[in-house]
């Protein structure tokens, strides 16, 4: 299995304070806590960390604030030890004395690989009633305070070097491409995982906002169980004050998951995630010939982008990527 997931993602931010009450309204929960750095944990076991402006959080290549290191989990202590090895070869490899073994590729996104066995995640979805197809008869759905994301789901960076990124990550990590949008990005997911995607790479210099050529985060996705709490955590942290979504919410085509990004002070957006596409081996990656086809099924708030509904088109891409 090797490579299971996210297991912790390591925030650098300018303000500790702010971004860690805007986690504790988003739903998180804190296990850690002090004026320097604040950790969360979700049901998985997985987390986020949250580190000043002064953190030793190494930054690579990565401008701006957000998540400047990813640690990947790994299935076993075997596992890990080939890997480190591996890529000792051609790496600076540092072992860290929470077990966990650091190094940066050369495309600047600094990375982990620590032995990580996920916690059992239980979830239970309302059934959905629709006209001749009534499966919730006599019954209310559920009725929800907060939203409570589970999960990290996938995490996202712009880079300039998305080809050779992608190229590193299938050749010496074992990630496998599950979809291609030409000139825009590649969705990869972890061999031990059945995610669509753990991690996407975008293309830094594609025609849309915020692309600007340079090495940044993107945005993180926190998985939560359905529409409902994806709108009631958004209810809630719109009276809490935070800014709102731009987009709302919406459905991406690509993978098929709901979605609702919010501005994030601790850098990039916080998306709230539902009902994605769950593959494994068998999955045959596609390339998105037209990349604005893949990006959404339906949006609330119409961006300009998409004011125009793209063609339908995509193929097949080979299975290698």
């Amino acid at each position: 299995m090797a490579i299971n997931g996210i297991m912790t993602l390591r925030y650098r931010v300018g303000d500790v304070a702010t971004c860690g009450r805007f986690f504790d309204d988003f739903g998180l929960t804190r296990s850690a806590s002090s004026d320097q750095a604040i950790a969360y944990s979700l049901d998985e076991g997985s987390g986020i960390e949250l580190h000043g402006p002064k953190s030793p959080v190494p930054s690579g290549a990565i401008e701006g604030d957000g998540v400047h290191e990813v640690v990947w989990g790994v299935s076993s202590a075997e596992a890990l030890a080939r890997l480190s090895d591996n890529l000792a070869r051609d790496h600076d490899v540092r072992s860290g004395a929470d077990g966990a073994v650091h190094f940066v590729p050369s495309f600047g996104i600094p990375m982990a690989l620590r032995v990580f066995a996920k916690n059992t995640v239980v979830s239970a979805p309302e059934p959905a009633n629709a006209p001749g197809h009534v499966v919730r008869l006599n019954t209310h759905r559920k009725w929800r305070k907060r939203a409570r994301p589970k999960v990290l789901q996938h995490v996202v960076f712009q880079t300039p070097q998305f080809e050779a990124a992608t190229a590193f990550m299938r050749d010496r990590l074992g990630f496998r491409v599950t979809d291609i949008q030409d000139s825009f990005g590649m969705y990869l997911r972890a061999p031990g995982a059945i995610n669509h995607h753990n991690l996407l790479l975008l293309n830094a210099n594609a025609s849309l906002p915020g692309c600007d050529g340079k090495t940044r985060f993107h945005h993180a996705n926190f998985g939560v169980e359905d529409l409902d709490e994806i709108m009631l955590g958004a209810n809630h942290m719109q009276r809490q004050g935070w800014e709102p979504s731009k987009i709302g919410l919406g459905r991406h085509r690509i993978d098929s998951a709901l979605f609702y990004y919010l501005p994030c002070p601790a850098g990039g957006e916080a998306e709230y995630g539902a009902d994605s596409d769950y593959v494994d081996d068998n999955w045959v990656p596609r390339r998105w010939t037209l990349p604005l086809f893949g990006y959404a099924h339906f949006t609330h708030n119409l961006p300009h982008f998409l004011m125009h509904a793209p063609e339908w088109r995509y193929e097949y891409a080979d299975p290698a990527g």
